[in-house]
């Protein structure tokens, strides 16, 4: 499920994006006290999410919002347009956590490190980002071919291009280097988002998946030693153990590769970086 943005009213969608003239009050009802509580634009947005993050964005409607604030889906229209308005109001408001804070000197005291460590607060940035989506993993289906352009999304870029640029970057390595380390994890928290919730899509859980499936493996491939060398040594040697059973595989694989390619990435701007830097 792909989900593209900027698909409603431009003009109103980023106006509630940027919240102009207040529009997080937009249709804010004035009603006697009693057991329904006013709404407005961000409690709405607030209660998507929470349902989004406890069981996707199929399970995601106006009438499943209007139902756990009490109302009816039609008395939402007041506040969101459309379902697909309501999503990039979810999308860019989900960033807010990293949003806040990331001031380079912010994302390397995060780490521990010293206000000028690029490296540092690099790091911390992109972990600050697989948390998120593992916090939010309905954000992997919003595409990022079209951005929703919100506040937040673009206090994200900001943040780490002020660290690259900081660090000696040009205009041009510091907005393919943010494309790199953005793409890579987003690509890598994809799959353990997806090994989180494999074992409830499926209802088969993940080891027994495995187990099933190695066990028909050897059967269908008696020579697979034989066809597969480098493979084989790899497993002999160790390379797709799981070091933590509290996790599952996918998930630690997953995070071990985040790790790595961090790593490499960081190596490899450093290496573009002036001498002086």
């Amino acid at each position: 499920m792909v989900v593209y943005a900027g698909q409603g009213d431009p003009r109103r969608t980023m106006a509630l994006l940027w919240r102009t003239h207040d529009q997080s009050d937009q249709g804010q009802e004035r009603t006697a006290p009693g057991p329904k509580s006013e709404l407005t634009v961000d409690v709405v947005v607030r209660t998507a999410i929470d349902i989004a993050d406890a069981q996707g964005l199929q399970a995601l409607s106006m009438r499943a919002v209007g139902e756990r604030l009490g109302r009816t889906a039609m008395s939402l229209y007041t506040y969101v347009a459309s379902k697909n308005e309501l999503v990039e109001l979810m999308y860019d408001h989900a960033y807010a956590s990293i949003a806040t804070e990331a001031s380079p000197a912010d994302l390397a005291a995060q780490a521990g490190a010293e206000p000028g460590d690029w490296r540092a607060a690099t790091t911390a940035w992109a972990t600050r980002l697989w948390r998120t989506y593992l916090d939010h993993p309905w954000l992997l289906a919003v595409s990022h071919a079209r951005p929703v352009l919100g506040p937040n999304e673009y206090a994200l870029f900001e943040s780490l291009a002020a660290v690259l640029r900081g660090a000696g970057l040009s205009a041009k390595e510091t907005s393919a280097a943010h494309g790199s380390l953005y793409y890579l994890v987003r690509g890598v928290a994809s799959t353990a988002a997806e090994a989180r919730g494999s074992a409830q899509a499926t209802g088969v859980p993940e080891d027994d998946w495995w187990y099933e499936r190695s066990a028909e493996l050897e059967r269908v491939s008696p020579d697979f030693g034989e066809r597969f060398p480098t493979l084989t040594a790899m497993a002999t040697e160790g390379a797709f153990n799981n070091d933590n059973e509290s996790e599952p595989y996918l998930e630690q694989e997953a995070w071990e590769t985040l790790q790595f390619g961090l790593t490499a990435l960081l190596e490899g701007i450093a290496a573009r970086l002036p001498s002086k830097a």
